[in-house]
């Protein structure tokens, strides 16, 4: 179904508009920068040494977003130490489930749940999603483009669909299913998630056609205004179905941390909230400054969250 939303800006962002720096270059260092800040313990001095906070996190965007925030959060409000690990998906279930790392904020249910049966052990979930809208995944073609479905791709002008990294399950599925039953004379073209957005921004600032990987919670949403394709012969079926967005803890993480689960178990963010902070994170290449630009129009947000975080504490 066509997404016929207007591109959706925050107040800062359209102050800076004119002065924006190239966010599709900042893409490509954003993982680095995160993870070098994560590691130099940037913030970590002057907080209460019974208060520390280690979160595992993976290279996707909104649990960039949602990691950042929870680290300012904790750390200036809280005065927690926090700190942050960037791992792999596997890895950062293990790391939870030994104890290694006190949460994951990034959980899609029930796409996960063989992973977390996996390694086995304690790995408690959030009692509800953080995520308040539905997830969306599949593949999609700018507005100014006609095709509405799979089937239209022979008929778009485009010999490629634009794809992300090769181990990603829509990937594989375009290549065993979408492409053989559909008939279609395009390619998918293996790539990485940044090098895919910068081919999208090019192609969409000249209103040329392409055909590329899109999902949701993602700022490509902010930005773009595109439509994900229908898929009659429901070839994408397993893979594109909405997901649940949760946390995951390690055992006893509610009893001797009820100060920082209370925070983690109030965060709950829209869909528009998390693409905007994705966004703020890329156009000013670093998350805790990308955050607290967001934190500045709101903090209206995050103050249920504190309050909780403050009671538990108190309690």
């Amino acid at each position: 179904m066509k997404n016929s939303r207007p591109p959706r800006t925050s107040r800062n962002r359209r102050e800076r508009e004119s002065e924006r720096p190239a966010f599709v270059r900042s893409m490509f260092a954003l993982g680095l920068v995160f993870f070098v800040a994560a590691l130099s313990g940037c913030g970590f001095l002057g907080a209460s040494g019974d208060k520390r906070l280690t979160l595992g996190y993976i290279g996707w965007t909104e649990n960039i977003a949602n990691s950042a925030l929870i680290e300012v959060l904790a750390e200036e409000d809280l005065g927690y130490e926090v700190e942050l690990e960037l791992t792999d998906l596997q890895p950062v279930f293990q790391g939870v489930s030994d104890g290694e790392y006190d949460a994951f904020l990034d959980v899609w249910m029930p796409a996960h749940q063989s992973v977390i049966d996996e390694v086995g052990g304690d790995v408690e979930l959030s009692e509800e999603p953080w995520y308040l809208d539905e997830t969306e995944y599949g593949i999609a073609v700018p507005d100014y483009m006609e095709a509405e479905s799979i089937a239209d791709l022979n008929d778009s002008g485009v010999r490629m669909i634009t794809g992300i990294e090769p181990g990603a399950l829509l990937m594989e599925r375009i290549n065993s299913r979408v492409i053989p039953e559909y008939g279609l004379d395009l390619v998918l073209v293996e790539s990485s998630t940044p090098a895919m957005l910068s081919e999208l921004d090019r192609a969409y600032e000249r209103k040329e056609p392409i055909v590329f990987l899109g999902w949701a919670p993602h700022w490509m949403n902010l930005r773009y205004e595109f439509h994900y394709l229908d898929d009659p012969k429901d070839t994408m079926s397993g893979i594109t179905d909405p997901a649940r967005l949760h946390s995951a803890y390690r055992a006893g993480l509610d009893e001797d941390g009820p100060t920082a689960y209370a925070l983690l178990e109030a965060m709950k963010l829209t869909e528009e909230q998390v693409a905007e902070i994705e966004l703020e994170i890329v156009e000013s290449g670093d998350p805790k400054e990308g955050v607290n630009l967001w934190l500045e129009d709101n903090r209206d947000v995050v103050e249920p969250w504190l309050e909780a975080a403050r009671a538990a504490e108190g309690g």
